[in-house]
């Protein structure tokens, strides 16, 4: 395989390569006078510090994101407190010597100084650069890919999914690793984030701010302190992300409006309501998930031809609280989902004309049977899981979980009934280590003596990532362990992999 773009120009990803980027842009238009008052010119210090980033492929668009902040430690960025106008272009190739849509955007204080471009019109399955610019200065180049036209005839597609990178755990290792990869996309499954102060004697590194994030300053601070990683900007950088989240881009452990048992509950929908909006500020989302109030429509859906659907979930903001023993995890009105994302999942699953049914899914539906490990998880919500599974049952494809959360690397398949030592597999659910929460382990291997029958590997104390790949035929899952997240830079290997083929529930080592 050649060598990627990415690594071939990695200066673009620096901010002096994307100041010397300038010259290529003399004809990126100037903005007009918005009809609200205007905006003023820019005559700061470097702005485009969180780097560029681009988001939620369709066949025909792409988010496009950044956000001004020439002193990213401050909460405002270190920006005026009017509005910015910015420009942006998109091209088919690095140089944008073939430049297909251009435009301005006021980039406004109340949302930060953040940039959310969905640009339509593109072209299906197609590779694109993209940069922004600010009075002289001109953001690094991102390169994305638009999904494949919706009955395109698929044979190849390529992901890779991560989740949990608590910065002062350690170094995105990993995510130099799956820069290597020529991938469609990056799923991240949540934890994007930690909310909490994150001091102490491992600590690799510290958070600009030492204590809990739970106001709308302190959650853009932490933002800002994961979006200034290098590891991070370059991948979102090389590939379009496709994210959810899970606690603690507000909270651990909250359920919709309930957190800790000591805050009153409108007291923590205004924190919910910050986390949700610094979240949005500093993600490729397009306007449909802005929050309003403690309130943002995450869950949905994405078509790759005729091969793959992905069902994006929210696992956190619709959910009943946590059960307190095993006859409440079975009360059938417990919901992990909520009622609506709950019809749209099973509508999706059911009435699906792909091979492949993804789910992007934040924590556990395996079972693990004690309310220590499973509170949290779909273990705690029994009822609720066992409606997923008849859907899975009722998917005319192939369905398959993707999940975060634990900081380890399991597989497992998914019987009708977990209870039911004859029922059949209806999924399989590929569960993923952390980027780094966790820190160093001693990466310990288990394939047996589970006393199950549907577990079918464990990995314990790695960190790293999970790379897909998917055909008519099969889909593929390598585990992508890292020595070290303590160091700056690390050497990976694969740890594992294991193989579905279609039309067979059940999961095979490769």
């Amino acid at each position: 395989m050649a060598t990627p773009w990415y690594l071939n120009r990695r200066q673009l990803l620096t901010w002096g390569g994307a100041l010397a980027g300038a010259a290529f842009l003399p004809a990126l238009p100037q903005l007009s006078p918005p009809a609200d008052g205007g905006t003023r010119s820019f005559p700061g210090n470097y702005p485009f510090t969180l780097g560029v980033a681009s988001g939620d492929p369709l066949p025909d668009a792409v988010v496009f994101w950044t956000r001004l902040a020439p002193l990213p430690s401050a909460p405002d960025g270190g920006m005026p407190p009017h509005p910015v106008g910015v420009r942006w272009e998109v091209a088919e190739g690095e140089g944008f010597r073939t430049v297909v849509r251009r435009g301005a955007v006021v980039a406004r204080p109340e949302s930060a100084h953040s940039v959310h471009v969905d640009v339509r019109g593109l072209r299906p399955d197609r590779v694109y650069f993209y940069r922004f610019a600010v009075g002289a200065h001109v953001s690094a180049v991102g390169r994305t890919r638009t999904a494949p036209a919706l009955t395109a005839p698929l044979l190849h597609l390529a992901f890779a999914f991560a989740s949990c990178q608590n910065l002062v755990a350690g170094h995105y290792t990993a995510y130099q690793d799956m820069l290597r990869r020529d991938l469609d996309f990056v799923l991240h499954l949540g934890d994007y984030i930690y909310e909490g102060a994150g001091t102490g004697k491992d600590a690799v590194r510290n958070n600009t701010r030492s204590s809990e994030a739970t106001t709308l300053d302190d959650y853009r601070v932490r933002h800002a302190d994961y979006k200034r990683d290098p590891d991070l900007q370059a991948v979102h950088a090389a590939f379009p992300f496709i994210l959810t989240w899970d606690d603690h881009e507000v909270d651990n452990n909250y359920a919709a409006a309930d957190a800790d048992p000591d805050q009153p509950r409108d007291e923590f929908l205004v924190r919910r309501a910050a986390a949700y909006q610094a979240y949005f500020e500093h993600q490729p989302l397009r306007p449909a998930q802005r929050p309003v109030g403690p309130d943002a429509h995450l869950f949905r859906r994405f078509t790759f031809g005729d091969l793959l659907q992905l069902h994006v979930l929210d696992s956190r903001q619709y959910r009943s609280d946590q059960a307190r023993d095993e006859s409440e995890s079975r009360d059938p009105s417990r919901t992990m989902l909520g009622a609506d994302q709950e019809q749209w999942l099973h509508r999706g699953l059911t009435g699906s004309r792909r091979v492949w049914d993804v789910l992007g899914n934040q924590v556990p539906v395996r079972r693990y049977g004690t309310r220590e490990l499973g509170g949290d998880q779909w273990d705690g919500y029994d009822a609720a899981r066992q409606r997923l599974l008849d859907s899975f049952a009722r998917t005319p494809g192939n369905p398959v979980v993707l999940t975060g959360d634990l900081h380890s690397n399991q597989v497992s398949d998914l019987p009708a009934a977990f209870a039911d030592d004859t029922s059949p597999f209806v999924a399989t659910e590929f569960m993923g280590t952390s980027i780094t929460s966790g820190g160093d382990g001693a990466g310990r291997l288990v394939y047996d003596d589970f006393g199950n029958r549907w577990e079918r590997f464990r990995n314990f104390g790695q960190r790293g990532y999970v790379a897909i790949d998917v055909t008519p035929r099969t889909l593929t899952a390598e585990y992508r362990g890292v020595e070290t997240v303590r160091e700056r830079t690390s050497s990976a290997y694969t740890v594992e992999r294991f193989a579905l083929e279609a039309g067979r529930r059940g999961v095979e080592f490769a």
